[in-house]
């Protein structure tokens, strides 16, 4: 039986990159499993602009007090720390701007839909965190969607409309209505959740206790 993990995250959560690394690490550790990851998306602050915003400015509004900037240098240090033990290659330093990035979750939907889900939320993450791109910028889109083997004219074309627009917002209010505020998180049958970037030993467990604990009814694909 194929057990479903749901992955609510967003692209610009450097966290949540740490959160899949560790996913990984955990399906690898529990082999018995037929583990599936659906990835589902969440806005941390949907109120950045379309276009996005400068990062450093943004950055220091929501830490611009002196203990606020000690508390983020802290973070970035241990991030920095638990990507170096994962084999992510953070450089914080080339990241210029905050993208808005709900774009960047419907392209995760549409790389999902064909197979390729796990290979872009590893491209986009790579994107804003080692290379410093902007995946609220369209063209970066395309790039990257091409890249993991999508139709390069057919992504562009979904984002120049509305294609997903509306199921996505759905799905992020969805899990919202759920009760998550932070992410990452890992559902399983919709009841039970891990939230945070826990240790790969600490998520095969869930992964473990959620195969024995199976209700009537499974999560579906899309929401």
């Amino acid at each position: 039986m194929k057990l479903q993990i749901e992955m609510v995250s967003d692209l610009v959560c450097p966290w949540c990159w740490v959160g899949l690394r560790r996913l990984q690490g955990a399906i690898e550790l529990v082999p018995d499993l037929d583990v599936e990851v659906l990835f589902r998306p969440f806005e941390l602050d949907p109120t950045v602009p379309a276009g996005g915003t400068d990062y450093k400015e943004y950055m220091k509004a929501r830490f611009g007090s002196d203990q606020g900037r000690e508390k983020s240098n802290q973070m970035r240090d241990l991030l920095i720390q638990y990507g170096n033990d994962e084999g992510i290659p953070f450089h914080f330093d080339r990241i210029t701007r905050r993208a808005n990035s709900f774009n960047a979750h419907r392209v995760v939907r549409w790389a999902q839909g064909q197979g390729h889900g796990m290979a872009a939320k590893e491209a986009l993450f790579e994107a804003v965190f080692s290379k410093g791109q902007d995946i609220g910028d369209h063209e970066t889109l395309v790039t990257i969607a091409a890249k993991i083997g999508l139709d390069a004219n057919l992504v562009s074309d979904l984002l120049a409309g509305e294609a997903d627009v509306e199921n996505t917002r759905n799905e992020q209010n969805l899990f919202r209505q759920m009760g998550i505020s932070g992410v990452p998180t890992f559902i399983a049958h919709r009841q039970i959740a891990v939230q945070g970037a826990e240790t790969s030993e600490k998520i095969a467990r869930f992964l473990r206790s959620a195969a024995e604990h199976v209700p009537g009814q499974q999560p579906t694909a899309n929401a």
